[in-house]
């Protein structure tokens, strides 16, 4: 049997390798946040979250049909963990049980292979009697998949031939073994029997009265005769114990492969009671086809922002179809890198199957996302922060390619105003023409001002608001790149708030962000 859940044709690959440059990508979206709240304080919750959130899906078919399993898991969470919980206790009962010590003794093979698979039957007659209780719960193709797969091939023959070869195999009145005289008279080619059924007292009379054909005896053995009773059972039981081992092994195989996609949707169930406790509005979003140029949002927030208790979340708008260039500049502060965070991790939520926080997004699946956003210079001092931002944009290059999304977030700016502008410019002009979509946010005026020269009609140029008494709104605006990004603005913040005469009221939004940026902040 398959589990089929994250994947309709196939089990979800947990051993692949992550994606290229995955350190950069968690950390510059703050996923972290994201995958706690998936995990509820599960550790393996979130390992599994994080694999399946970074093996972006590329097929918007496959999105959509995940996307309708996870909508049947947040409408039926009871059952999921259900059905979750019976996997996790059919591991666990197989780590508590002794495992095999000597793997060439057939008995001691077959003896642990029983044991586990009389608890695994037990487990999966629960997961039967689930199936059965929650059979018309479920829409999704996934799951009615699945579903019918347990009432079918677990029926009531199946499980009840299950306990009868069990008993069979406990050998209760020994084993019945045949064998062949070799060439020296030894035995050869033992086979395990199936037990005589018990005879009939009159019947047994009779063939005790009867002459034996055949008899043998056991030679003497250093170890007894029981050893070489031993030995020969041992032969008999070579074949069944293998099998035996291996039908434990294939049960166990489909409980953990349960458990684990199982998993990434109880993840979402509990980041959908995260988000939505918090009121948090989700939706699921639209993927279509790699290329077809779509993006588009209303009210898009910042999933990892609203997770942290941020208080409540502006969202911004963006209507960038058919637009390979989304370029944010304007004032400090202003939510520029928030957006930029926000339009990443819905990218990446939507590809793994998840709901985002917006009220609409639309967008074409990328090939693959990558982040290059600004760090500290390098406190070792063995090169600095522009070696260090030239560095991971020569190894994005070596992995980047047609069809894939690169955020940039003040990236280049390790040096003077017009080298940065002009190392940009030849970055991105290059990532364009290579058929990569970019979204940069910047405050190098001359390469932003270049680019709107140059690409007014076919990207998106965006501001990020100022009130006129300097307060922000973080809303973004279409709007032509300034050559200011009011950074005195933040000058007078800073110097009235260390002389204890703040003017300018920040929303705590604002003064998470300030607390980000590693600049004050007023209790």
């Amino acid at each position: 049997m398959k589990v089929h859940l994250l994947r309709a044709d196939k089990d979800f690959d947990f051993g692949a390798e992550p994606p290229a440059r995955q350190r950069d990508l968690v950390q510059d979206l703050e996923l972290p946040v994201l995958l706690s709240a998936m995990a509820g304080g599960d550790a393996f919750l979130f390992d599994v979250s994080a694999r399946v959130l970074l093996a972006s899906l590329t097929d918007p078919d496959e999105i959509s049909y995940r996307q309708r399993v996870l909508a049947d898991c947040i409408a039926q969470p009871g059952a999921v963990r259900a059905l979750y919980s019976v996997a996790v206790n059919a591991i666990e009962d197989r780590r508590h049980i002794w495992g095999i010590h000597n793997l060439d003794n057939p008995s001691a093979i077959l003896s642990s292979a029983l044991r586990q698979l009389e608890a695994a039957i037990v487990r999966v007659r629960e997961l039967r009697r689930l199936a059965d209780l929650h059979a018309g719960a479920f829409a999704s193709e996934g799951f009615a998949t699945l579903i019918a797969s347990l009432q079918r091939e677990l029926d009531d023959d199946y499980l009840n031939a299950a306990d009868h070869h069990l008993e069979q195999l406990r050998f209760r009145r020994g084993e019945l073994l045949s064998a062949r005289l070799g060439a020296d008279s030894s035995g050869v080619g033992y086979v395990l029997r199936v037990p005589r059924r018990r005879r009939h007292d009159l019947q047994r009379l009779v063939e005790l009265a009867s002459p034996k054909s055949y008899s043998f005896k056991v030679p003497p053995h250093p170890d007894g005769p029981g050893r070489e009773l031993s030995d020969i059972a041992n032969r008999g039981l070579a074949r069944v114990a293998n099998a035996a081992a291996q039908s434990a092994d294939h049960i166990s195989s489909y409980f953990t492969a349960l458990r684990a996609e199982l998993a990434f949707y109880l993840g979402g169930v509990n980041l959908y009671e995260a988000l939505t406790g918090i009121g948090e509005a989700v939706t699921f979003p639209t993927a279509t086809s790699l290329g077809s140029g779509e993006l588009s949002a209303h009210d898009l927030r910042d999933t990892c922002l609203a997770l942290r208790g941020a208080g409540r979340v502006i969202g911004n708008d963006l209507d960038a179809d058919d637009k390979a260039l989304v370029l944010v500049t304007g004032a400090n502060s202003g939510g520029k890198s928030t957006f930029l965070r926000s339009l990443g991790v819905a990218q990446l939520m939507m590809q793994c199957g998840l709901f985002v926080t917006a009220g609409h997004f639309r967008s074409s699946v990328a090939r693959q996302v990558f982040t290059h956003f600004i760090r500290e210079e390098d406190r070792t001092m063995t090169r600095g922060r522009l070696d260090d931002e030239l560095a991971r944009m020569s190894a994005i290059a070596e992995e980047v390619s047609w069809g894939c999304l690169i955020l940039f977030n003040e990236s280049f700016a390790g040096t003077n105003e017009r080298e940065g502008s002009e190392i940009a410019c030849q970055v991105v002009r290059a990532l364009l023409d290579g058929g990569v979509r970019v979204a940069f946010v910047t405050h190098l005026f001359d390469f932003a001002h270049s680019l709107y020269l140059e690409r007014a009609e076919r990207g998106v140029f965006l501001r990020a608001e100022r009130h006129r008494s300097g307060q922000r709104g973080y809303k973004l605006t279409p709007g032509e790149p300034l050559a200011t990004s009011f950074a005195e603005d933040v000058y007078l913040r800073v110097g009235r708030w260390m002389d204890g005469e703040p003017t300018i009221e920040t929303a705590p939004h604002d003064r998470g962000q300030l607390a980000t940026d590693g600049l004050p902040s007023r209790s």
